[in-house]
């Protein structure tokens, strides 16, 4: 009788014979809807929304904005409903103006002292912030968070009330301290008094952002680096330079960029504290376009400004943009 014996290998063993591993899959062999590029198309579906409500929310209004800035647009337009365009007039007649270049001029300081005081005082109390105790840092933080909640024309409408000429805190706490001059001073009268409660006010409602913010970047920084600064022999102000500043670099860039935005397009405290006055001194570029616009019934000459404020800050924040990228390359 014949046995049939299965196969072995030079050991004895038995021979195995492994299986094909099948070649993955190539692009070209996948059926659409596979789940890998529904997986891929997840995030543009989940921005979508985002994107559509960014432009018809912001998109059209500014192309509206454009349009308008190339019509000659009067109450006589707006009553009888036509439609001038008149080209680049609107642009000539504001770039060939010096009152413009004054007001760009004037803005551009205005943002920059503006910047440099919220970002010192902002600093500072957001390192103080890093060094309090929990009850201390709990209670300023809770008066930053109002400060900062409170809305913009209910703060201007106190800030014009600390300030008045016969019934401000302000002129009565000078005047019981021996400056009785101050006694019915005029805050709102000339132009450099006007801009400082301005700025002040603009400082005390954008400091507590820039606190918070820095002091959220210091709970970042490992305690190890100043463990390890300190056995070096490093003071206060070498740990703060050598460890703490390179930690907060980002987020003072980031913080510098998000403010010039915010006070460059201030509108309501500057409006509202006295409508851009005395003799128009205090207008920025946000508060002209109003006025020549709306104020003055020039809706096609406040279309053109306010689209050149529009190109102005893009122009300052690219430069800033430029500066801060050409600054993490030479860190790289």
């Amino acid at each position: 009788m014949s046995v049939q014996t299965r196969g072995t290998d030079t050991a004895g063993e038995p021979a195995v014979r492994k299986a094909p591993v099948p070649a993955p899959p190539r692009d070209g062999d996948r059926t659409p809807g596979a789940p890998s590029r529904r997986h891929a198309a997840a995030p543009y579906l989940l921005l979508l929304p985002a994107l559509l409500a960014t432009v018809v929310l912001l998109g059209w209004p500014l192309v509206k904005n454009g349009l308008l800035s190339f019509q000659n647009l009067n109450p006589r337009q707006l009553i009888q409903h036509l439609t001038e365009w008149n080209g680049v007039d609107n642009y000539r007649e504001v770039l060939s103006g010096q009152d413009f270049w004054h007001v760009v001029e004037r803005t551009v300081v205005f943002t920059a002292v503006n910047v440099v005081l919220i970002m010192a005082v902002g600093t500072l109390v957001g390192l103080l912030l890093a060094r309090l105790g929990k009850r201390m840092r709990l209670l300023l933080m809770v008066g930053l968070v109002l400060a900062w909640a409170m809305p913009y024309v209910a703060a201007t409408t106190v800030y014009q009330w600390l300030f008045a000429q016969r019934f401000g805190v302000v002129n009565w706490v000078l005047d019981r301290l021996g400056w009785h001059s101050m006694a019915d001073y005029n805050w709102l009268g000339t132009q450099t008094s006007t801009y400082f409660v301005i700025i002040l006010l603009l400082v005390w409602q954008s400091v507590p952002f820039v606190a918070i913010n820095l002091y959220a970047a210091t709970t970042t920084i490992p305690k190890e680096l100043y463990e390890a600064a300190s056995l070096d022999g490093a003071g206060g102000w070498k740990s703060f330079t050598s460890v703490t500043l390179p930690f907060l670099r980002p987020f003072l860039y980031a913080t510098t960029f998000l403010e010039v935005i915010w006070i460059f397009k201030a509108f309501t405290q500057v409006f509202a504290i006295n409508e851009g006055g005395p003799d128009r001194l205090t207008e920025t570029l946000p508060v002209y376009a109003y006025v020549e616009g709306v104020g003055n019934q020039h809706f096609g000459v406040g279309a053109a400004i306010s689209f050149l404020t529009i190109v102005a800050l893009l122009v300052i924040t690219s430069y800033y943009l430029r500066m801060v990228l050409k600054q993490e390359e030479d860190e790289l």
